[in-house]
């Protein structure tokens, strides 16, 4: 039946809570396009016939075969436009890396599209604040103090704080920092917010 694959594609993603990135169903789009090529094909062919020969009998088929067309058309941008909003959000949740699991499932254009955002957002953020810029990913819940306590979750290296202190991020280490210089290492999986 017509259009089936394209409501597949919608429903694969759907099925996928918000936050989760599924695997760039390639075929799917590919087989949807197929579909559609023969569809305009057929209606391009019954199209020439019905003006020839003034075959009006041929119209509802091909009125049936256009909406299929829109159909397909409106189900694709759908589902490249709900990816790009989940990678959108995933800049904003993970920082500018990405973990390699998420990268993994995107294709190409979506890999460069994140880069574009990403320094876009960079862009952004650098005209606001003075020299410095601000940095507006940081605190996306209100903090109810400055300064928290994390442990490391992995080795990560020296990490700096503001009055030049350097800090040795090793496995099972705990620290007190900075709220909002360790947030993005949260975010990362870096470091674990230690709720008393």
């Amino acid at each position: 039946m017509f259009c089936e694959k394209a409501i597949e594609i919608i429903r694969e993603l759907h099925r996928m809570g918000d936050g989760q990135l599924p695997a760039f169903n390639e075929d799917g789009i590919r087989q949807v396009l197929e579909e559609m090529k023969a569809l305009y094909e057929q209606n391009q062919s019954d199209v020439n016939e019905a003006k020839s020969e003034g075959k009006s009998e041929l119209i509802p088929t091909i009125k049936f075969r256009h909406c299929c067309l829109l159909r397909n058309q409106r189900c694709i941008a759908a589902y490249l436009y709900d990816r790009l909003l989940r990678i959108r959000t995933l800049r904003w949740e993970y920082g500018s890396v990405l973990p390699t699991n998420i990268r993994f499932h995107m294709c190409a254009e979506e890999l460069e599209w994140f880069n574009q955002y990403k320094k876009s957002l960079a862009t952004f953020m650098r005209s606001l604040g003075g020299e410095e810029g601000l940095d507006i990913t940081q605190d996306m819940k209100p903090p109810k103090s400055l300064y928290i306590e994390v442990r490391c979750l992995k080795d990560h290296g020296e990490f700096e704080i503001d009055d030049g202190t350097i800090i040795l991020l090793k496995k099972n280490s705990q620290h007190f920092l900075p709220r909002w210089k360790c947030e993005q290492l949260i975010r990362q999986g870096v470091l674990e917010h230690i709720m008393s």
